[in-house]
């Protein structure tokens, strides 16, 4: 995905005419991701970068200080993408549906939180607003954990397993998804039941 970007994705991303998008990725394809869908979305990053300066500041514009969660200033910042002519979909779903926007998500704890796992780039958003991001890993977990009995892998669900780890954690409640996702991944039982 960044090959035809070269060594500078974000000079490329800003100097690349608009046309040139669709070509450089055309016959891009991984998994469910279409190279139409991410030269739209890399289109839209482009125009929303042209009119913020960094998507930071373009996220950040959405925040507000009686903030629970991310989940407003997320919704303001896809629909400036959208706005900018990002196509919805996987790579970038609407906030504002019950997706749990796993992607968002997880772009965000990458670019927020600073760890072993996470660069942290991100000083403007605070880790303790980040939500869970949702997959059926995780969705098993917080079952096994009583912090969602909901069946689905939603937002709603990532909102309650995002308050049941702000209970253990109120200013990083993020913090265990990476490890717990990942022992989940491995088939190791978390929870009562584990013992």
């Amino acid at each position: 995905a960044l090959k035809p970007l070269g060594p500078h994705p974000a000079r490329a991303v800003l100097a690349a005419p608009d046309a040139w998008f669709a070509d450089a990725y055309g016959e891009f394809r991984h998994r469910f991701c279409k190279g139409w869908e991410l030269a739209g979305l890399l289109l839209a990053a482009r125009r929303v970068l042209e009119e913020y300066g960094s998507l930071e500041r373009a996220f950040a514009a959405g925040l507000s200080p009686g903030d629970e969660t991310v989940m407003p200033a997320l919704c303001a910042f896809g629909d400036r993408l959208s706005a900018a002519g990002c196509p919805a979909g996987h790579l970038a779903p609407n906030p504002n549906l019950d997706s749990a926007c796993k992607r968002w998500h997880l772009y965000l704890r990458w670019m927020v939180r600073k760890d072993a796992v996470d660069p942290g780039c991100w000083e403007s958003v605070p880790p303790s607003l980040l939500v869970v991001p949702m997959d059926v890993h995780m969705h098993r977990v917080c079952r096994s954990l009583g912090f969602t009995a909901r069946k689905a892998a939603n937002l709603k669900a990532a909102l309650e397993a995002t308050e049941g780890f702000r209970a253990l954690c109120p200013q990083d409640p993020v913090r265990y998804d990476f490890c717990l996702t990942k022992a989940s991944q491995a088939g190791e039982k978390i929870g009562p039941a584990a013992g």
